[in-house]
């Protein structure tokens, strides 16, 4: 009670914003699942706005439209959505991936205290020049040139003063709504929209704090310190706080198309192996890779040196995911369908109601589809979605860096085939595809899985005979508890206390008529229009509460 409380609170706090999004996905023609969530009926909000014109367009075109307009939580929102396209059709994912995160930006009068009051110095005690207009400007953040006072010339990303404020605004409207979601719209349940929700608040927090960006650069620069193919640009620490990161300024060429490249004297070609080479370094041997390495991510500087920058969408391989994911890459080299299935049973990731029979011949299917042919004629991006629609089909879920690690691969093998249509991104992974497997099976890896695995067999065979024992005795004293688990009641419950408190208000009416009648036919106290004053006052009472109750049985809709 003291929660739902709580989350009234919020709701009512804020309305304003609840308004605005109310609007929006009445304007873009989403208003059936506003109203099948009964959102009316827990905020304030007049039932009106649920009757306005919408947009005509298709339905991914009106939800891209409808996120672009609500701002920096709705955006990234469509951006995850759109990673996880084994969730949603693939129309959908591919008109969210065109999402537009450009915004106007602040003003300089506001940006210049902001970052006095994050550096704790004036702006004229850290910088020679700060450029008042930014060059780029997003829903998050916006970026400055700018010159040090030992003159490097640097970008400042600014953080938006609000930004921080908005966000925790819209996260909860949207964990309000994902929970609605998932009460009244029983098909919208499979796709978890509650944890989607979870999982965007985590990449938001994270890409909120600047300061997680600054260790993401100065891990990405240790980890290339001795690879001359790639630049990773300083970080200046002394400026920059969890609001304000101040980055050497990297001038490059974008690598849009090779004609752009070689106009600058550089190798497209030579460029698409240095930057493929890079991506697979960072995901074979140091774990953590840059997950968005598109074209507008990335500089190219002379020598065909790879310079990647935002360096705030990073994705992390633990040892336990690498292990599995070698499993997996040993189990698609043998054609092994039954080995995929233990990956996917050891992350936790196959839904209990999927057909395991059914989804074994889809998978060997897939994999009967490539057999035979070369590396260089496989799409790895067209690959990726293949088998993003079959774990949408089965109800897979996908650990969030596992799907970073799908799009950095898809994003950058289409990168490195504009650059030279003749780039073999899973030609370039082989040796270090090989280098894995060589390592998971050496005999110290080996011995040590084998050392591990006993480890945790004598602590089972330790522990098990005492819990064994707990359980015995709970069976013999009675005290074994089985906790049930109920689901899809809530409606039946809600619709059970309406029609309750419906009855009790029907009943407190009748008695009021029949209380007033008798008072009346005594013809005793004070008179009103000639008639006794106390039962006049409770015909009234029991007119008001009658026609409210006809009215509440109306609305409904419910005779």
């Amino acid at each position: 009670m003291e929660m739902s409380l709580l989350s009234m609170n919020r709701s009512y706090r804020h309305m304003k914003r609840y308004r605005q999004v109310i609007s929006v996905l009445v304007k873009y023609g989403f208003s059936e699942i506003l109203a099948r969530t009964n959102f009316w009926a827990r905020f304030p909000i007049s039932k009106k706005l649920l009757r306005g014109k919408s947009i005509e367009g298709s339905y991914a075109v009106r939800i891209r439209m409808a996120l672009e307009e609500l701002g920096p939580t709705f955006i990234k929102l469509g951006q995850i959505l759109s990673m996880r396209s084994f969730l949603i059709p693939p129309e959908l994912a591919q008109e969210l991936a065109r999402l537009q995160d450009e915004v106007p930006p602040v003003p300089f009068a506001q940006i210049k205290p902001f970052v006095e009051k994050e550096l704790g110095r004036e702006l004229g005690n850290c910088f020679q020049s700060f450029q008042e207009e930014p060059i780029a400007a997003a829903s998050i953040a916006q970026a400055h040139p700018a010159v040090t006072g030992d003159g490097q010339e640097v970008i400042v990303k600014v953080q938006r003063p609000t930004a921080r404020e908005i966000i925790a605004t819209d996260m909860e409207i949207l964990m309000e709504f994902a929970q609605l979601l998932e009460k009244y719209v029983p098909e919208i349940e499979q796709y978890d929209p509650v944890g989607i929700v979870e999982d965007l608040a985590k990449t938001t927090k994270r890409e909120t704090d600047f300061l997680n960006e600054a260790r993401n650069i100065e891990l990405f620069a240790r980890n290339f310190q001795e690879v001359e193919t790639v630049y990773v640009p300083k970080l200046f620490r002394d400026l920059t706080t969890s609001r304000v990161l101040t980055l050497e300024r990297i001038k490059g060429v974008k690598p849009y198309r090779p004609e752009v490249l070689r106009e600058a004297g550089l190798d497209p070609k030579v460029v698409a192996q240095n930057g493929g080479r890079a991506l697979l370094k960072q995901i074979f041997e140091d774990g953590l890779f840059h997950a968005d390495p598109h074209p507008g991510n990335l500089f190219i500087l002379p020598g065909n040196i790879i310079a990647p920058v935002d360096y705030g969408m990073m994705g992390r391989l633990d040892s336990h995911l690498m292990s599995l994911f070698t499993d997996a890459l040993i189990a698609v080299t043998r054609k092994d369908v039954e080995g995929i299935i233990r990956v996917l049973t050891q992350l936790g990731i196959t839904d209990e109601r999927a057909n395991l029979m059914s989804l074994r011949l889809d998978i060997a299917e897939l994999m009967d589809s490539y057999y035979g042919l070369r590396l260089g004629q496989i799409n790895l991006r067209q690959a990726i979605e293949r088998g993003s629609e079959l774990a949408r089909n089965y109800r897979v879920r996908v650990p969030s860096n596992l799907l970073l690690l799908g799009k950095a691969l898809g994003t950058y093998e289409e990168l490195g085939r504009t650059l030279d249509p003749e780039y073999d991104f899973i030609s370039e992974a082989r040796p270090y595809v090989r280098r894995l497997i060589r390592r998971r099976m050496s005999v110290g890896e080996l011995s040590r899985q084998a050392f591990k695995l006993l480890r945790d067999t004598y602590r089972l065979l330790r522990v098990l005979p005492g819990e064994l024992e707990l359980i015995v005795t709970r069976i013999r004293k009675g005290n074994l508890s089985v906790q049930l688990q109920h689901r899809g009641l809530d409606k039946l419950i809600a619709q059970i206390d309406r029609t309750g408190n419906r009855l009790s208000l029907s009943l407190v009416i009748a008695a009021l008529i029949v209380g007033s009648s008798l008072i009346v036919q005594i013809n005793r106290g004070p008179r009103l229009f000639g008639y006794p004053a106390v039962g006049i006052l409770g015909f009234v009472i029991a007119g008001i509460f009658g026609i409210w109750l006809i009215i509440t049985i109306l609305r409904s809709r419910n005779l």
